[in-house]
């Protein structure tokens, strides 16, 4: 089997409200790019990785001339072909790269009509648990979605949990003052004595904010405490002065840092992202390298649609050890591009799919639906404030938004 041709579509799919973090926001929707993988078996595979509209298809299809005729079951071929360190000093493609091995193990799937979970080592658990992914939130353009106050979110987490299930609350910080955003951690622990929390409020503390704001929450159900700093060795201060397990998906995101964090250790949880480790195979092998030095993985949330998201649910079902509910953006979501429409939650958790492959297919008019959003509202720049224009992100970041405005 060879691979004839390559498509890439960027499409723009609303969320419920825009999304605030310590570098900027989520502007009311996230921006993927979809790739279809065409071969001459007539079988067609799918990827999916963020998008910035024709930059990244452009870049795609410039892969092109590295993969027509080859086989896609060639993995280990493309990811020397793609990744090898000479290309990497000029061009980083390891999101690209992801991508299309994701529609590498599709095709591979559909041909043998077996799961991707099947052709990765086994299914060891039919359903992925995840958690409530809190983020504050701007309005919308009609005053609805606001989540600014410790009561708002704990309304926010209280409804995701009868919907959903989730029994795990994770917080997105980093906007307000630290002070204030330990109040609303408090908050949500309170509402949910019995719940795993987590905190991260993306490596925008500094050290000693890090430890302050530990040695705070030391008492309270943590699963972990995510990035409150930037750095190893920041990481490496507040671990030594906090008894929360650090966690990061910023990090240790290749095999480099992660021998680094074995030898020195930093962190304790490792956060995989099928798109950062460069596919699904190399979040296996890392959680194979954290197996045996008894570091813990878990799996950190890329914005990700349903394509993707599918290789997250295969990744979770074959990783021996995977103790804390997976992060998702995806309830933020009001819609996806797959068949069927969004996947569904029961009991906070969400089936593997069984069909061939990823086990998920493109639904063509919803990828168009979203593709001409795309053309009409554009992409959005990750480390802006839509409604603050003059603010930019500092690390650490000491211009803290006031909670009342």
């Amino acid at each position: 089997m060879k691979i004839t041709d390559i498509r890439a579509t960027t499409v723009a799919v609303p969320l419920e409200a825009p999304l605030r973090h310590a570098n900027g926001g989520h502007w009311g929707r996230f921006v993927r790019t979809i790739v279809e993988v065409d071969t001459d078996e007539g079988i067609t595979g799918l990827g999916e990785l963020r998008g910035a509209g024709p930059a990244t298809e452009e870049a795609l299809l410039g892969l092109k001339q590295y993969l027509e005729g080859h086989d896609p079951f060639d993995l280990e071929a493309m990811r020397f072909k793609l990744l090898n360190p000479t290309a990497a000093l000029y061009s980083n493609r390891t999101s690209l790269h992801s991508a299309l091995e994701f529609a590498c193990i599709d095709i591979m799937g559909k041909y043998l009509d077996l799961p991707a979970s099947q052709l990765l080592g086994g299914t060891l658990r039919d359903r992925v648990e995840f958690g409530s992914y809190l983020f504050f939130r701007y309005a919308n353009d009609d005053g609805t979605g606001e989540i600014r106050t410790p009561e708002e979110l704990v309304s926010q987490a209280s409804d995701l949990r009868q919907r959903h299930g989730f029994r795990t609350h994770k917080l997105k910080g980093g906007v307000f003052p630290p002070r204030y955003e330990q109040q609303c951690y408090e908050a949500l622990a309170e509402a949910f004595p019995s719940d795993g929390l987590r905190y991260d409020p993306n490596a925008v503390l500094s050290v000693e904010e890090s430890i302050r704001f530990g040695k705070a929450i030391e008492h309270l159900r943590n699963d972990y405490f995510e990035d409150p700093t930037w750095g190893l060795n920041g990481m490496r201060r507040v671990r030594e002065n906090v008894a929360i397990p650090l966690a990061t998906n910023t990090i240790v995101v290749n095999f480099e840092q992660l021998a680094t964090n074995v030898l020195h250790p930093a962190v304790d949880v490792i956060l995989l992202d099928t798109t950062f480790w460069g596919g699904i195979r190399s979040c296996i092998k890392a959680a194979g390298v954290c197996e045996t030095f008894q570091l813990s993985v878990a799996m950190h949330s890329s914005g990700e649609l349903g394509i993707q998201l599918a290789t997250m649910l295969h990744l979770g079902a074959v990783l021996p050890a995977l103790p804390f509910a997976v992060d998702t953006h995806y309830h933020h979501l009001v819609d996806d591009i797959i068949a069927g429409g969004k996947m569904k939650y029961e009991n906070g958790a969400i089936q593997v799919p069984t069909g061939p492959g990823l086990g998920v297919e493109l639904d063509h008019d919803r990828m168009q639906k979203y593709a001409e959003h795309f053309r009409e509202v554009g992409n959005y720049t990750y480390d802006r404030d839509p409604h603050r224009p003059d603010w930019y992100p500092l690390v650490p970041n000491e211009r803290w938004a006031n909670p009342s405005s």
